[in-house]
């Protein structure tokens, strides 16, 4: 499961009404995210074709290390076709006996992973379709491989020194503040998913900082990476800042504009030289990880 994307520039509008639960976005915020698909792809949406290619490459992973299982791996989306209740039909209609779902997201929290499984069960119990799920994978050795790969990949780009001089910092998309009354994990989770790769990786200097927070009146987590690197140039310690973004597992419009554009715009008007990890797309560290989750929850029953 994951969050879904238009497939073009003519399904903006539908697709950000979804998102807004049925109310139609103003002119003005309806051009605002078509600027911003604009800027990164001209058009072309790659949280679609990136989805689409784990999809199928988790099924590839699946079927090669299991081969006593036939496994087919269907994909249900929570603002576009195919929904999520769209690809537990499909599923039964193929005359699957069982299944597992995963969300292409390491970190639980009730307002989304939780909203993902909440969906998928309740579609499932209406068919008669027996699931389970896999509601966090935070801290799979293999993810924090492939993250600890990335970070280190990317200091060289800082010279010599980097592990100890370069102020790195984790990212994950912000939720309202309200989560950390409900004893949400998902702050907590972030946080042992930064630290295990910053003990891994040896970094003298880390934090986490938050990005792409909503637009709704209500209070958001913070701080914003936006106003962590305005302090980070304040305090003057170091001008060379690496953005981890550990929530998200492809490129996509948080990625690719959030960070490739906005942070960096935000990091040459202060005078910082900002660098980001690569994302994980299909690596096959990460295909390990979703894989040995799903196969986990097969093995516990």
């Amino acid at each position: 499961m994951s969050y879904g994307t238009p497939e073009n520039l003519e399904g903006i509008e539908a697709y950000y009404t979804h998102i807004r639960r049925g109310h139609p976005p103003t002119a003005e915020q309806l051009e605002d995210l078509r600027s911003r698909y604009e800027a990164i792809v001209g058009g072309v949406f790659p949280l679609r074709e990136n989805t689409d290619k784990q999809v199928q490459a988790l099924e590839e992973r699946l079927n090669e290390k299991y081969p006593n299982i036939r496994f087919a791996c269907y994909q249900g989306l929570k603002h576009a076709a195919p929904f999520i209740e769209d690809g537990v039909e499909k599923m039964v209609q193929d005359g699957v006996k069982e299944a597992v779902g995963i969300v292409l997201a390491p970190h639980y929290s009730v307002m989304s992973v939780g909203g993902y499984i909440k969906r998928a069960k309740e579609k499932a119990e209406e068919l008669g379709l027996p699931i389970s799920f896999v509601q966090s994978y935070h801290l799979h050795p293999a993810l924090i491989e492939a993250l600890t790969v990335r970070v280190e990949e990317a200091l060289e780009k800082f010279g010599e020194g980097a592990k100890e001089r370069v102020q790195v910092v984790f990212t994950a998309h912000s939720l309202p503040e309200k989560i950390l009354e409900m004893k949400d994990p998902y702050p907590e989770q972030l946080l042992a998913t930064s630290k295990a790769i910053a003990e891994r990786v040896g970094l003298g200097r880390w934090q986490f900082g938050w990005q792409s927070a909503g637009q709704t009146g209500v209070p958001w987590l913070g701080p914003d990476i936006l106003d962590v690197m305005k302090t980070i140039q304040e305090e003057g310690e170091t001008k060379e800042v690496l953005v981890c973004p550990v929530g998200f597992v492809s490129d996509h419009l948080e990625v690719l504009y959030d960070l490739d554009i906005e942070a960096q715009k935000t990091a040459r008007e202060l005078g910082l030289h900002l660098e980001r990890t690569r994302s994980l797309n299909t690596d096959p560290l990460y295909m390990e990880a979703l894989s040995d989750s799903v196969y986990g929850k097969l093995e516990g029953k």
